[in-house]
């Protein structure tokens, strides 16, 4: 993976909930970067900086928490390509996001589909009161490694272990790692389909079928899965 060349994939992308999330969190990463690079002002919180290069300090108490809660995003870290497909909701997709998205169901992509990139990620500049910071992407048709792969809601809707397998044993061979987003513990990944369940954790392998190392909120089952192919 280049280290300018950080892709992932929103499958099943239904309005862009995933890559809205996304977006969130690169601007607030890189603002949170930014705000611990400033120069300390004698209340002890970081100082902002005014366009004439004057250090003043924060105007809003309940901004920098905000900020505060992203980890901060480096320049050094890539910048984020977000590849997006879902055979019903496109265009609600594009209205929603800017971004484009692919009408390709879980059988095409089981099948070698995968979309095509999107020109750019408009993330909100808070700076500058909403205006867009266009991020380029650098990602070469035909030559793919995924990062991630995100899945909300939509993966357990799959009918067959058969179908499934295709479509995750494919993926394995494309991506890093998985993400599935779920309001229950299903679907079933077993061994040998290509993943091996993670426990974010401890940072390592997890048994397949335990809940260890999993995320839960709100009733949404988060699961992270690591590929053995790529």
């Amino acid at each position: 993976m280049s280290s300018d060349n950080l892709v992932l994939f929103d499958m099943a992308c239904g309005i862009g909930e995933v890559t809205l999330a996304v977006m969130e969190w690169w601007t607030s990463g890189r603002l949170a970067y930014d705000a611990s690079q400033a120069p300390v002002s004698n209340s002890g919180e970081p100082a902002k900086i005014h366009p004439g290069g004057l250090a003043i300090a924060p105007i809003a108490q309940r901004r920098a928490a905000r900020v505060s809660l992203a980890p901060p995003i480096g320049t050094d870290m890539s910048k984020p390509t977000i590849l997006a497909a879902d055979p019903y909701t496109s265009e609600a997709f594009r209205s929603r996001t800017s971004l484009t998205c692919a009408p390709l169901s879980f059988r095409d992509i089981a099948e070698g589909a995968i979309p095509s990139r999107s020109p750019k990620i408009s993330v909100i500049d808070h700076e500058n009161k909403g205006s867009n910071i266009n991020i380029e992407s650098d990602l070469a048709p035909g030559e793919v490694l995924i990062e991630m792969v995100i899945c909300s809601f939509a993966l357990h809707l799959i009918e067959t272990p058969s179908e499934l397998f295709a479509l995750l044993w494919e993926l394995s061979t494309k991506a890093r790692w998985l993400i599935i987003l779920a309001p229950h513990k299903k679907p079933d990944i077993k061994d040998g389909w290509g993943w091996c369940k993670w426990d974010v954790e401890a940072w390592s392998e997890a048994r397949v079928g335990e809940s260890k190392g999993e995320y839960l909120q709100d009733r949404v089952h988060c699961r992270v899965y690591r590929s053995l192919n790529v």
